[in-house]
């Protein structure tokens, strides 16, 4: 993956992926429609696109509803 931001959608949920310059296996996940922007980094070496999308889910499931953040 490029430093060019990838866009994933997961139940309804939109992020854009970028791999960070200069860091290998290191991607900013930014969830665009969360009201205050939010979102979370992985660093564990090169991820695939459906790695991504696991990661993706594994972030939303820890969501409380209430609140909008992680618990």
């Amino acid at each position: 993956m490029d430093t060019e931001p990838m866009m994933i959608v997961i139940d309804g949920q939109d992020f854009s992926v970028t791999a960070r310059p200069g860091a290998v296996g290191v991607y900013d996940f930014d969830w665009l429609n969360h009201p205050l922007g939010y979102g979370f980094t992985s660093a564990g070496g090169p991820m695939s696109r459906a790695e991504m999308e696991e990661a993706i889910r594994h972030f939303l499931a820890g969501i409380d509803p209430a609140t909008g953040y992680l618990d």
